[in-house]
């Protein structure tokens, strides 16, 4: 083998950056960061470096092969093709950790089988011995991991994780991993606080682990001088060099003897459990400090001043992860958050807590906080520099006038046009009722963005900012300072409403699916004329309700009575809602994104819609109209401008694709029916072959509402109906029609009870609406379009060039675990997850109940 080496180093989430700094000082090249592991490359001696010195790794992988594999038979020859008899013997014993699946290897267990049965054979071809498995002590340990097709072979040199460094013999209930620990002392600069002499205080010590990995950073102990009798991965390596190892071993022996012989700093530990007191006092013991490290039994309540004027106080308070504990700790915080506020002036908090409703009792203002995982535990380490009160801070800035602000020119500017707006919307809101519309459209070139209003039901006003690609003439300087402005322009026209920005960012691959994620998750609820729906202003770039395709939806609501309505790529299934509070008999929604789907059932039960009458129904919409059951008397066809979801066997694009989904949803509509069709490409044109089949007719201009009237290729609405067989809205399936000589209006749906809502609507009969003889849904011809055509919009389900992605940028369902972030997965790995709607024990080409979308 070549004398330098490719390695892989893997760690909990969240310390990658650490631990790539560890590996630079420790004498690593070509560093590089991902997911949970930090690869680099180097020599042995620097591989038995971090082994010895790494205080944040867990193993230390030494790649052999990656190769793409279709089968298990090639995950046996892959693995056979490695020259084992190069890394260990026959007479030495081994075990594989397998992490991952595919298809053709639906099990981790089964993928270590064959490789091992390719290490078994390729021995008893060379010498007709064979090495045996031992999974609780091997001498070998070999990681392979299958992702994305791929199969990667390493030989674990660190055998058992590094992180365990042997001095732990008693622990709690939730004890800190050691590297953990050393993470968070790192972060919160203990190393620096050390070598200026101040002291370090772990109030609520538990089993001491960050007072001996404080000790350990003080004095220069190399993690691996601790464990230095243990098993190593690399001791029954064919290449290892017992001489270098030994080498280096001394060194860190000689560097941990004179470190502790200088180690002079104020190291102490507290606990108010006896027994956990007497764990960290036999863990100290173990790792040499008895001398340096100081344990007593004390409560939080009991803290006086500390004896030294200067220091770090950290701790990892408990969490309150079981159900009923919460409301328990919240003294404790505040204790804590007293004892720090009245003692501890001059010194550095820094906290550890997976529950920042519990650290917000300290009454505190971290100066800086950091992201990590406690195992599956999603935490913060919260940095107090002032340990001054929180809340009488915030008291004495509210006593106090603030200074009068004044705003930019450009910001001012900007200010005047959102009240020009509303001034020029104001009696149309007020005659329609309209709660959510656009208040500013890129009216000024200088500040492209878009700006929604909402205002909530349970109360409050909401700003929704989006921002567009600025100008190729406005630098990216420029650009930002142009936000600003509009942050304070926005700020001044509602003072006391909730703002959301969204900022233009490029997105990439799999970017522009994934869920933006915040820790202020808002689920809030709006009215739109009868329906009341779920709007999310924080975790995805859309809200979950186009404002635009407003008139469309009441349009739907006001043509569905006794209807059979179907929503295709129905997002969040509000023109379902509509459909439904109009009187459809039944309706049908079908989208592919369970995240979607979901959002579908909540806004059916806040409209106490029972949804055995509303099915959902998870299926790729383009294979459900080749296969799918059912005919419909309306439907609703939005597709997205272009989709290449990883659920698709292909791609969607609407242009080349369109004519074929028409189709698909013609042969599912019924004599007399109507469908409407609608998308986003703002350069789409329709196949002219259609109106050879169907009745094609573009109502795009009448499903603008003031609010939306500057953009007339925001979307584009057509209607189809067969050929001489027009919709008639007034018609309505009715078996005893003849004998009653007509055929009635089917009554609007009844909600599940028989409460009103809070808005007045009766349940048994929605308010009645007028149309006049020229209703623009009823127009029969299109018109030219005289609009002004813009070149973008920051809806991000639709436009080309919109900075947030097109419609179909719905966010998989992914799974949160470290294991599946983690580009080594977890042991246990799962299937792919499976849809949570009801709708997945029926076939994804069948409604739910098919036989009542068939005429009888």
């Amino acid at each position: 083998m070549s004398s330098s080496h490719h390695w892989l180093t893997t760690c909990p989430k969240g310390l990658e950056s650490l631990l790539a700094a560890e590996l630079s000082q420790l004498g690593a090249s070509e560093v590089r960061e991902t997911v949970a592991a930090v690869s680099f490359d180097g020599d042995l001696e620097i591989g038995y470096r971090v082994c010895l010195w790494s205080r944040l790794a867990n193993r230390l992988l030494l790649p052999l092969v990656r190769k793409e594999i279709d089968s298990p038979d090639e995950l046996y020859e892959t693995a056979k093709a490695i020259e084992w008899e190069q890394h260990f013997s026959s007479h030495a014993s081994f075990a594989i950790d397998f992490v991952g699946t595919s298809r053709s290897i639906d099990h981790t267990t089964f993928g270590a089988q064959r490789i091992k049965d390719a290490i078994v054979d390729r021995f008893r071809e060379i010498d007709g011995n064979r090495p045996n498995v031992d999974l609780a002590l091997p001498d070998i340990r070999i990681q392979a991991r299958l992702h994305k097709g791929y199969v990667t072979i390493s030989l674990d040199l660190a055998g058992e994780s590094l992180h365990r460094r042997g001095y732990r013999s008693g622990q709690g209930n939730a004890p800190l991993k050691e590297n953990l620990a050393a993470a968070l002392l790192l972060r919160s600069g203990w190393a620096e606080r050390a070598a200026a002499g101040e002291a370090l205080l772990d109030p609520m010590c538990g089993s001491a682990t960050l007072l001996i990995e404080g000790a350990m950073i003080a004095a220069d102990v190399a993690p691996g001088t601790l464990r230095a009798s243990h098993r190593y991965g690399f001791l029954a390596w064919q290449q290892h060099q017992p001489e270098l190892w030994q080498q280096l071993l001394a060194e860190a022996v000689a560097r941990r003897s004179a470190g502790m012989e200088a180690l002079e700093l104020n190291i102490t530990g507290y606990d108010s459990n006896p027994r956990m007191v007497d764990y960290a006092i036999e863990n100290i013991v173990n790792a040499g400090f008895d001398e340096h490290i100081r344990i007593a039994l004390k409560p939080i309540d009991q803290f006086g001043k500390p004896t030294a004027e200067r220091g770090l106080l950290l701790t990892n308070p408990p969490y309150g992860a079981r159900i009923g504990e919460q409301e328990t700790l919240v003294p404790l915080y505040e204790k804590l958050g007293l004892v720090l506020q009245k003692n501890f002036s001059g010194w550095r908090a820094a906290i550890f807590t997976g529950n920042l409703e519990l650290a917000r009792k300290l009454d505190l203002a971290p100066a800086k906080q950091y992201k990590f995982y406690n195992g599956s535990i999603e935490c913060k380490l919260l940095l107090f520099d002032d340990l001054s009160s929180k809340s009488a801070a915030i008291a004495q800035r509210l006593a106090t006038a603030p200074p009068k602000h004044e705003l930019a020119e450009g910001a001012q500017m900007l200010l005047n046009r959102l009240r020009k707006n509303h001034r020029r919307l104001k009696n149309w809101l007020e005659q329609s009722g309209v709660t959510c519309y656009r208040l500013y459209d890129r009216d000024l070139p200088e500040y492209a963005v878009a700006i929604d209003y909402y205002r909530l039901e349970q109360g409050g006003d909401v700003l929704h900012v989006q921002e567009y690609a600025p100008p190729a003439t406005i630098d990216a300087g420029q650009a930002r300072r142009n936000f600003d402005d509009v942050r304070a322009a926005v700020k001044a026209y509602l003072p006391n409403s909730q703002r959301f920005y969204k900022e233009r960012a490029q997105q990439k691959g799999s970017d522009q699916y994934q869920k933006l994620g915040s820790a202020n998750s808002k689920q809030l609820v709006v009215a739109e004329g009868p329906a009341r729906l779920e709007v999310n202003f924080t975790d995805y770039l859309d809200t979950g309700l186009f404002l635009d395709h407003r008139p469309v939806r009441k349009m739907i609501g006001e043509l569905a009575a006794g209807k059979r309505f179907l929503n295709l790529f129905s997002y969040t299934s509000a023109a379902s809602i509509h459909a439904a509070l109009g009187g459809a008999e039944k309706t049908l929604s079908i989208d592919l994104s369970n995240t979607y789907l979901d959002w579908s059932r909540r806004n059916f039960e806040l409209n106490d819609l029972d949804e055995r009458d509303n099915p959902l129904m998870r299926a790729n919409v383009q294979e459900w109209l080749e296969r799918g059951i059912g005919e419909f008397d309306l439907i609703f066809l939005d597709p997205p401008t272009f989709s290449n979801s990883k659920k698709m066997a292909g791609s969607l694009d609407i242009q080349r694709d369109h004519a074929e989904l028409i189709r698909g949803a013609m042969s599912k509509l019924a004599p007399g029916g109507l469908l409407i069709f609608s998308n986003n490409f703002r350069k789409f044109k329709m196949d002219a072959e259609l109106a050879d089949s169907y009745s094609v007719t573009e109502i795009s201009e009448a499903t603008f509402d003031p609010d939306f009237s500057r953009d007339a290729r925001l979307h584009n609405v057509w209607r189809i109906e067969h050929i001489g067989q027009p919709f008639s809205a007034a018609i309505a399936r009715d078996p005893y029609a003849a004998s009653r000589g007509g055929a009635p209006v089917a009554a609007p749906r009844t909600r599940r009870n028989d409460r009103s809502d809070h808005r007045g609507f009766r349940n048994s009969q929605p308010t009645e609406r007028k149309r006049s003889d020229s209703s623009p849904y009823d127009k029969r011809s299109s018109q030219p379009d005289q609009r002004k055509r813009a070149d973008s919009t920051p809806h991000s389900k639709r436009s080309d060039n919109s900075p947030y992605g097109s419609r179909d940028s719905k966010p998989a369902q992914r799974s949160r675990s470290d294991s599946q972030s983690s580009p080594y997965g977890s042991r246990d790995s799962k299937p792919a997850q499976r849809s949570r709607s009801d709708s997945q024990s029926s076939p994804p080409d069948k409604p739910p109940n098919a036989d009542i979308w068939k005429r009888k």
